[in-house]
């Protein structure tokens, strides 16, 4: 039989879903609402069971849902609705398994006369999330027109609704990355939404899964099924097709890195963010390095390790690598009944400007402080944040200021039930131990967590960034960095 792309990608990667969780239904025999794709009856009796409310309430959530994917905001209101914990829970975050996952193919998203139907469309509590796009292998074209494609759709307003609902997509003609050159596209990528152009990410897996735990054993039964709902029963017993089921394949690989259940839930929950910029909405989501360097710190601290270096290449984000981490470390801390204050460190004028604008674009609250009297006084506040609303904020200092005085760091009685969050740019410069600040902010709060980040560390032997900040969390190279192309892919 002549072999394509659903027999040689996406058959088996439904049956890999399976086996990660998700039910298969056949658009033959459910029903779901047109205008957004949710499916109705599942949302409803998942909301129900996980808040433990009446039918009727329900439905309310469900309208107020949809209202929302209404807005011209790309998905931001929903977005902040699915990850709120507070009243009606869309998601159960608490218990990540306690939701409802489910799997389809060909989901029509269609407005009127226009239409596309992604490969296969995953759903969380009935809801359309994710989209996993495929290509047969060796077409040389396929990623970069399928990008061209899905650019094209979501910047037309007759899709909206879809855009403004989707979290992520995955993009995948099942080969290795070849990192040997720039010219061809091809492997599985990932992304969010966008009302321009999307923004491709390479996944480069660094932790070892389970697979024994993480994987159901294969079903017949459900097998079966698929290839009938698909018209592919013949092809079965073929080699080919029990060669594509392996859990190693490029797309079953980034499923299982980025699908099952407890990463997807950390995409979701603190992987995303709205950035905005000259009047326009951009929504971005981790990158690998930055997904594995939070989870890294997380281990550090867990391990009671409260010092030590982000080692990430320049321009890799580590803006926004601290913006995620004061999204991912406030629960954390929370979890542990533990308030946290977050610092962002720079040691000239022109980062402060820089970092004040990133943070706010991303939509923290942020405060500023020029000298050392501004500093003792925001150390010594009883609270960790200032603003009467709860929202997240950053105090971003810039020890130009401070000269060779910082003794008064040290002076006063601060408050000990505030865990305090360091994060100092650019390491390899201007910390000198022998200077005030330093020393100082390394005496002032002998439980404060101080995170260095940098491109280039100081390796010399006067000063070395590692002797100063404790030891390597986490890496991301410049070679690694060229090999995932993120300039060349997304220009």
């Amino acid at each position: 039989m002549k072999f394509n792309e659903d027999s040689r990608v996406k058959i088996p990667t439904l049956l890999h879903l399976t086996r990660l969780g998700y039910t298969y239904l056949s658009l033959k025999d459910t029903t779901w609402n047109k205008k957004t794709n949710i499916f109705s009856d599942i949302f409803i009796d998942s909301i129900m069971r996980i808040n433990n409310i009446e039918e009727s309430e329900a439905k309310r959530v469900l309208d107020n849902l949809s209202l929302l994917l209404e807005n011209s905001d790309l998905g931001e209101a929903f977005y902040k609705r699915l990850v709120d914990k507070s009243g009606i829970r869309v998601i159960d975050f608490e218990n990540f398994n306690n939701n409802s996952f489910n799997v389809v193919t060909e989901l029509p998203y269609q407005n009127g006369d226009s239409r596309f139907r992604p490969d296969i469309t995953l759903l969380i509590n009935g809801l359309p999330l994710v989209f996993i796009e495929v290509k047969k292998p060796n077409n040389p074209n396929g990623i970069l027109a399928e990008k061209e494609r899905i650019d094209k759709r979501f910047s037309n307003s007759r899709f909206k609704r879809f855009a403004n609902i989707t979290q992520m997509m995955i993009f995948s003609n099942n080969m290795e990355y070849d990192d040997t050159t720039s010219k061809t596209f091809q492997g599985a990528f990932y992304a969010t939404s966008s009302y321009s152009k999307s923004i491709f990410n390479y996944f480069r897996e660094e932790e070892k899964f389970d697979l024994d735990k993480i994987l159901s054993p294969e079903d017949d039964k459900v097998e079966n099924f698929i290839l009938k709902d698909n018209n592919l029963t013949i092809i079965k017993h073929s080699p080919e097709f029990l060669t594509n089921k392996s859990s190693n394949t490029p797309t079953n690989r980034i499923s299982t890195s980025i699908l099952s259940h407890e990463r997807l839930a950390f995409i979701l929950e603190y992987g995303i963010a709205y950035v905005k910029k000259g009047g326009k909405i951009q929504k971005h989501i981790m990158r690998y390095p930055q997904l594995f360097a939070t989870k890294a710190i997380a281990r550090s601290l867990e391990n009671g390790i409260k010092k030590g270096i982000i080692w990430h290449t320049q321009g890799s984000g580590k803006t926004a690598l601290s913006f995620f981490n004061v999204k991912y470390l406030t629960q954390f801390f929370q979890k542990k009944s533990t308030i946290p204050k977050f610092y962002f460190i720079v040691d000239r004028l022109d980062l402060l400007i820089q970092a004040q604008r990133e943070f706010k674009a991303r939509g923290l609250i942020v405060h500023t402080v020029n000298s050392k009297e501004e500093f003792a006084t925001d150390l010594k506040k009883q609270r960790a944040i200032s603003n009467d609303r709860g929202e997240s904020e950053i105090t971003v200092v810039n020890i130009q200021k401070f000269q060779d005085n910082g003794e008064v760091i040290k002076k006063g009685k601060y408050n000990i039930d505030i865990q305090r969050v360091f994060f100092l740019d650019e390491v390899h410069r201007s910390y000198n131990p022998k200077g005030s600040f330093l020393a100082n902010l390394m005496s002032a709060d002998i439980n404060a967590i101080k995170i260095g980040l940098t491109g280039t560390p100081f390796l010399g032997k006067d000063y070395n960034s590692k002797t100063l900040f404790g030891d390597y969390i986490h890496k991301y190279y410049y070679d690694a960095s060229i090999a995932d192309l993120y300039f060349a892919f997304n220009s």
